[in-house]
């Protein structure tokens, strides 16, 4: 009971993850095994439920990652780096990933637990190998006639937004003068 008891305290009684107050329970971060508090996160039902089964994750439930990656305890902030590379393809994960900070230790742990995605993903990349992920924005780099229209998409149009084509890595889909057009990594770069 010792361990509930530091957890409720150091959690204020709420899901230190989403800030729920309802049907909290400890949840161990892997691989640690020893039971104490440092090593544990104080989650609701519905995180617990997401960090065990990642693939049924809600991505918009996991917005609340803003505020508990700045969790002065380690065990919240690897669970919230872990959970945030996990969603990384939503966009606005991979912002927060490039905001939170771990101390190398911290780092260690949370990569620990990161299971490596499938070696035959489909992964888009700019046409200077940069990794493209849904919700970036692009600059064309070279004046593009779109097939079926008269639009020019011309060198230098920022394309917010993009999404991916999820059985294609050479092609996204964006936004050029109100019109949605497919268009080939190869002819874009990511904006900083």
């Amino acid at each position: 009971m010792a361990l509930i008891d530091d957890l409720e305290n150091r959690s204020g009684n709420k899901c230190e993850l989403c800030g729920s107050t309802v049907n909290l329970t400890p949840f161990l971060v892997a691989p640690k095994t020893e039971k104490v508090a440092n090593n544990y996160v104080y989650a609701c039902e519905i995180c617990n439920a997401q960090l065990e089964q990642q693939e049924t994750a809600d991505a918009n439930h996991w917005r609340c990652l803003n505020d508990s990656m700045w969790n002065e305890n380690a065990a919240v902030k690897v669970i919230s780096y872990r959970m945030l590379h996990h969603l990384r393809a939503e966009g606005w994960p991979q912002d927060l990933l490039d905001m939170i900070y771990l101390d190398e230790e911290e780092l260690e742990w949370a990569k620990e637990g990161i299971v490596e995605e499938n070696p035959n993903a489909i992964v888009h990349k700019d046409s200077n190998g940069a990794i493209l992920n849904h919700g970036d924005s692009v600059t064309v780099i070279k004046d593009l006639n779109v097939k079926g229209s008269s639009i020019v998409a011309k060198r230098g149009t920022a394309v917010r937004n993009n999404t991916l084509v999820n059985d294609n890595a050479e092609q996204i889909e964006g936004r050029v003068e109100g019109q949605q057009i497919v268009i080939l990594t190869q002819y874009v770069k990511k904006n900083a």
